[in-house]
C-alpha cells in the first residue's frame, strides 16, 4: 500500500481549505484517507498561526513508514523544518540531451579548439588590443568593438528592407 502525504481540498467555490491528509496514492484527491495530520488556509496571512497546522509526530510517524509527501506538501513541511528541503532542477532530466548527442557536441568543440578560424583570429586580437578607457572594464571595451559577422548580418537586413 503506497501512501501519499497530500492536500484534500474543502471550502466552498473561491473560498479554498485544505487537509493535509495520508492516504493511499489510488484514492482520490477530496476522497477516503488515513488520517488528518494538519490544515493550510490559504486565505488567511502569512504572519497568522491558522494558516498551516501541523501534527509534526505524526508527520514524522508516518514518513518514517514510508509515505512519500507531494512536491507542494514537501515546501511545506520543508519551511517548517520537518524535512530536507525538495531540490528542483533547472532542467528536468527528460530534457537532457542523450549520450551520442552529448559524445557529438564534445567531438565538435575539441575540434574548434584545435583549428581556430582565421575570421575569429583578428576580431579577437583587436579586442584584446582596444586600449580600454580609465575606469572601464576590458569587457566593454570588447563588447563596443565591431564584429565582422554581426555587421553581415545587418547588412543583409537590411538589403531585405529595402527591397
Amino acid at each position: 500500500m503506497a501512501l501519499k502525504i497530500r492536500l484534500a481540498r474543502g471550502g466552498a467555490k473561491k473560498r479554498p481549505f485544505y487537509r493535509i491528509v495520508i492516504a493511499e496514492a489510488s484514492s482520490p484527491r477530496d476522497g477516503r484517507y488515513v488520517e488528518r495530520v494538519g490544515t493550510y488556509n490559504p486565505m488567511v496571512p502569512k504572519e497568522h498561526e491558522q494558516r498551516m497546522t501541523l501534527n509534526s509526530e505524526r508527520i514524522k510517524f508516518w514518513l518514517g513508514k514510508g509515505a512519500k509527501p507531494t512536491e507542494r506538501v514537501h515546501k511545506m513541511l520543508a519551511v517548517a523544518g520537518l524535512v530536507e528541503p525538495l531540490v528542483i532542477r533547472d532542467q528536468p532530466k527528460k530534457s537532457a540531451p542523450g549520450k551520442k548527442r552529448a559524445e557529438r557536441e564534445a567531438e565538435a568543440a575539441e575540434a574548434a579548439a584545435e583549428t581556430p578560424t582565421e575570421e575569429g583570429a583578428p576580431a579577437e586580437e583587436a579586442a584584446a588590443e582596444t586600449p580600454t578607457e580609465e575606469g572601464a572594464p576590458a569587457e566593454e571595451a570588447a563588447a563596443e568593438t565591431p564584429i565582422e559577422e554581426g555587421a553581415s548580418a545587418k547588412e543583409e537586413t537590411d538589403g531585405k528592407a529595402d527591397s
